[in-house]
């Protein structure tokens, strides 16, 4: 059988692939013409977040067998074309959580202690100590709205700090994924207007889906407390960018820090040029050595042996 890797790959997982026989065809650059005219001749495809695998593509995917997503968000997959074309999607939630959680966790002490201006500034020969009066997060509420395996992580690590946190997601596995989160020493937040009007940092932690875009939105920011702050590392959709630049601006909120954006590459001047406590960073969540091998090695784990069954 034959896999394409469309997107950079650890070679621990493509190693895998070629260990049980597959012949592995490495087109890291691949353009969507290129894929287009190619994809049929594939039983697999690896892709991360740079391949669209739009309906026209999976329509000429004549052999595909199964696209494994080396990552966790499926928004660049057509899961509804891929479904009626019988295509079985594969994906490693679990391999991004820590690294994930971990730039949320920095995130938030780089936004409550200023660290980007102050180095910033401090590089440019400036001393204004003065000028960066944060606080603590000790004894400080955390608000997570959506409670994956990343949202866990950061959860468990912020009650470590002394944090308390709460939680509001739909909860689709019922009662036991309550008691878990209780049973990590959450709160229960009945709606994110709860959620947003409690707690001090704000983190998101939800997939991309009509019912989630711009869940974070004019009206929603105006209940948030005027020194709170919030945090993007899940999806660019979920906010209103343009709501939370005039937040930011109109000093209605203390800060923000975004890893995701609607469009990326980050294109969008207005957010480039907000300076006024707002943190950007590339999507650069999982772009960790362990995460990235991990992901390698599930993703060819799994697809080797939906193949071979």
């Amino acid at each position: 059988m034959k896999i394409l890797i469309s997107d950079t790959l650890e070679e621990a997982g493509i190693q895998i692939f070629e260990d049980n026989g597959f012949e592995v065809v490495r087109k890291f650059t691949i353009s969507k013409d290129e894929l287009l005219n190619e994809i049929a001749e594939y039983d697999g495809i690896v892709i991360r977040s740079r391949t669209k695998l739009t309906a026209d593509i999976l329509e000429n995917a004549k052999n595909l067998k199964v696209i494994g997503r080396a990552g966790v968000g499926l928004d660049n997959i057509d899961l509804k074309k891929a479904k009626e074309l019988s295509i079985t999607v594969l994906n490693t939630p679990e391999a991004p959580s820590i690294s994930v959680a971990e730039l949320a966790l920095g995130l938030m002490f780089a936004l409550a202690r200023y660290l980007t201006v102050a180095d910033k500034t401090t590089h440019q020969g400036e001393w204004n100590k003065k000028d960066y009066l944060g606080y603590t997060l000790h004894g400080k509420k955390l608000g997570l709205i959506g409670f994956g395996n990343i949202a866990k992580q950061l959860a468990k690590s912020a009650i470590s700090l002394g944090m308390s946190v709460g939680v509001y997601s739909r909860f689709s596995k019922g009662q036991a994924a309550i008691d878990e989160a209780k049973n990590i020493g959450c709160e229960i937040y009945p709606s994110v207007e709860d959620a947003l009007k409690d707690a001090q940092i704000i983190s998101l932690h939800l997939p991309a889906s009509t019912h989630t875009e711009n869940i974070i939105n004019e009206s929603m920011i105006k209940l948030m407390k005027p020194n709170s702050i919030i945090i993007n590392t899940a999806r660019g959709k979920l906010i209103d960018e343009k709501a939370l630049i005039k937040a930011l601006t109109n000093k209605e909120i203390g800060g923000a820090a975004l890893d995701v954006y609607r469009e990326e590459p980050l294109k969008d001047e207005n957010l480039i040029n907000c300076l006024d406590n707002l943190i950007l960073t590339p999507h650069i969540g999982s772009q960790t050595n362990e995460n990235q091998v991990a992901a390698a090695t599930m993703i060819a784990e799994k697809m080797v042996h939906f193949l071979k069954k």
